[in-house]
């Protein structure tokens, strides 16, 4: 992003505010898309994993979603001692006041779902305890009558670790089918910044920077505490995923660098902006933002014009970049060997261990 652009303050309102109040649909039109992204009827996260079929979207009204999400979310907690047994991996419960991501999957009365939830909570320990994950392991998790949706499964627990999580599963070894968690950016600790058993907060991370990058590539604090709203994230109250959000935000990932929290200038009482840190600009890009939200959607970059544009420039702008710093160094390189030349061979000094 130009540190031009960058300096400008920040508006209650982006220059690239959606137009109209029709209700969003599907499909690459730029105004729906658009009108669907940001921010009052974007999808939150949480809520892709109540869908039957990720790639088929929910067309209820936004309200309606939203209250859905409410509803699942305030389902029984899962307990830290786990147990995989049974037809189909039901999970050992009890009264917790620490949610699981599975609850929201959970409260859906697709086994499939149940399957791919359980799976997701698998993927991640395994993950964390930096231990092999194996086709043959996840299938322990699905009974016969369902092992033969093992790919649909497995689909659904990769879409729900990308959006939620920001983490991709990726087959590293096709003959013995093992998998790998891989994070879209470098946070410490495979995402969870602190030790622990904390959940990966590169999902967030990547949301917080949509948000800056529709609002104008800088967003006011407020906004981005009603676009987290809508994944029932809240200042000041514990998230089970997030932790305490306004630490992480404010503290945690400022202090890391992804993010710039500062006060607007002359501002009275003090309100403070979020911008891209230097490690976000230098660990991601606005196009892998916009795919990002573009999956959670159900859509495509293209459709969210005009933001589509600028990421394109910006890849232009770093691919120009990357060929003048090469050329520089090639420059830099050749002028270094003409004034410094090799020595020629009748320079060399003969080796006293060697006789004639």
């Amino acid at each position: 992003m130009p540190r031009a652009q960058k300096s400008k303050l920040c508006t209650g309102e982006t220059r690239h505010q959606a137009q109209g109040g029709t209700q969003p649909q599907r499909g690459a039109q730029a105004p729906a898309a658009t009108e669907q992204a940001f921010p009052s009827s974007a999808s939150p996260p949480f809520e892709v994993l109540t869908q039957r079929n990720p790639a088929a979207r929910s067309r209820r009204a936004p309200k309606r979603s939203q209250r859905a999400v409410s509803a699942t979310t305030k389902s029984a907690g899962v307990s830290r001692t786990r147990s995989y047994k049974g037809a189909d991996c039901q999970v050992e419960k009890k009264q917790s006041s620490v949610q699981s991501p599975l609850s929201i999957v959970q409260s859906q009365g697709d086994p499939v779902s149940k399957i791919a939830s359980v799976l997701v909570q698998f993927l991640l320990d395994m993950s964390r305890m930096k231990r092999p994950i194996m086709k043959a392991d996840m299938l322990k998790f699905i009974n016969k009558k369902h092992k033969h949706r093992f790919v649909e499964i497995l689909k659904r627990a990769s879409f729900s670790l990308e959006v939620v999580f920001g983490v991709d599963l990726k087959e590293v070894d096709p003959t013995k089918h093992s998998y790998v968690l891989v994070s879209k950016m470098n946070l410490p600790n495979n995402g969870t910044i602190n030790r622990g058993r904390g959940f990966p907060k590169t999902g967030l991370l990547m949301n917080l920077l949509g948000v800056i990058f529709l609002k104008g590539n800088c967003a006011a604090e407020e906004k981005i505490w009603e676009f987290l709203s809508k994944m029932r994230v809240y200042a000041g109250k514990r998230h089970f995923i997030f932790g305490e959000p306004k630490k992480l935000i404010t503290q945690d990932l400022v202090k890391l660098k992804y993010l710039e929290y500062r006060q607007v200038p002359n501002s009275d009482p003090p309100r403070y902006e979020f911008l891209w840190g230097p490690r976000a600009h230098a660990e991601t890009n606005k196009m892998r933002v916009l795919e990002f939200w573009a999956k959670i959607n159900q859509t495509v970059p293209s459709a969210f014009h005009p933001w589509y544009e600028e990421a394109l420039r910006d890849e232009q702008e770093r691919a120009e970049a990357t060929v003048t710093l090469q050329a520089e160094t090639d420059a830099t390189a050749s002028a270094c060997s003409r004034a410094c030349p090799a020595a020629r061979p009748s320079e060399v000094e003969p080796d006293p261990s060697h006789c004639d």
